[in-house]
């Protein structure tokens, strides 16, 4: 078990970016959240297995269609197991 802490830069708000990425965590059995920043970044924050967090990973740099990914940041960290699903922070 694995934390993903992504940022993710580029056209990613008001594109359904947060909803898409909770039901492609759910998918691949992810627990953790997404949200929108004021700077117009969205950050997230997964927890599972090391090959589903690579899967959300490798999805975050595309997004849903509407979206125009500019640039991810990310960090890989150990995983606390605090979260019990995959949710939208406001």
């Amino acid at each position: 078990m694995m934390r993903l802490h992504a940022f993710i830069s580029g056209i990613v708000q008001g594109v359904f970016f947060r909803s898409n990425t909770v039901a492609h965590a759910k998918q691949l059995g992810l627990k953790g959240w997404v949200r929108n920043l004021d700077d117009g970044r969205v950050e997230v924050v997964a927890e599972g297995g090391v090959e589903s967090l690579k899967k959300l990973l490798k999805w975050l740099y595309k997004g849903p269609s509407g979206a125009i990914v500019k640039k991810v940041e990310y960090e890989w960290l150990d995983a606390t197991g605090e979260f019990s699903d995959f949710e939208i922070l406001y």
